[in-house]
This record gives C-alpha cells, structure tokens and sequence, in this order.
C-alpha cells in the first residue's frame, strides 16, 4: 500500500523518506560531504585560515538556490517545449555585518534563453521562485542538532 493511500485510510501523515549526508574532516579546513555516491568538498578561503581548495558551506547553501530555481525554470521550459539552452542563473548574496554570522541577503537573476515569448515569462519566474530550496528558507525545517553518545 503507498504512503498516499495509507494516509487516506489512517488520515495519519505518511513516514517522511530520510535522505542522508555523511561529513568527515579530511584536512585543515576541509571537510568531505557524502551524498548516495556523490562526494564533494568544502573548505575556506586563505584569509579565513583554509586552503581555499573548495567552495565554503556558505557557498554551497548559496549555490543549493541557486541551482534549484535553475532546475524548476529548466523544467518549466522542457515541459512547455521552449529550448533550456541559454538559461542562465546568477544569485549573489550579503553576509550580515552582526552575530550571529548568517547570510543577511540573496538577489537571484534568471536570465531565460533567447526567444522565450513575452506571455511565457510571468509564468517562468512563478516556477522558478517556487523550488524546493526557496520553500524551505520561507517555511525554515526544525533542526536538532545534537553530540552522539
């Protein structure tokens, strides 16, 4: 039986799927993130004590946006039949200037490709300001963070 029905018949939510990351120190500053059989980097720049061999986790919360609206206006585009090619996206962000450290500011710009028709781009920007990413930072998820025994 699928979560939907089972949600139907118990009118209880159904089980949230648990994605998982693994994070281990590799050297310095830099840390290794796991992701289903995907691994990437983060580190710091030289003027914050690192080796800037990586992108900081501020830039990679700053590029999961990014590449999200880049994603849902991608889909939007492929599944009206409008060409992806030429779709770009820039996002720049603000670090706040008081505690707690925190980015204070994010400007994104989509650049859709050439020839998307005039009547096609309110509905683009709806999509793309919809993704998943964004939702999130509007309705923020509860964290826990907590020391293994």
């Amino acid at each position: 039986m699928s979560d939907t029905a089972r949600k139907t018949i118990t009118g209880q939510q159904p089980t949230a799927e648990v994605h998982r990351l693994d994070i281990a120190h590799s050297d310095g500053d830099v840390y290794a993130v796991d992701i289903r059989d995907h691994r990437l980097l983060v580190d710091q720049p030289e003027d914050a004590g690192g080796t800037d061999t990586a992108p900081t986790p501020t830039e990679l919360f700053a590029a999961s946006l990014g590449t999200c609206v880049a994603f849902y206006a991608g889909r939007y585009l492929h599944r009206h039949g409008l060409e992806r090619t030429g779709l770009r996206v820039r996002l720049e962000f603000t670090m706040a200037r008081d505690l707690p450290a925190r980015v204070a500011s994010m400007s994104i710009t989509i650049k859709p490709p050439p020839g998307l028709p005039d009547e096609r781009r309110p509905a683009l920007l709806a999509v793309a300001s919809h993704c998943t990413v964004h939702n999130t930072l509007r309705q923020p998820p509860e964290i826990a963070v907590e020391l293994e025994p």
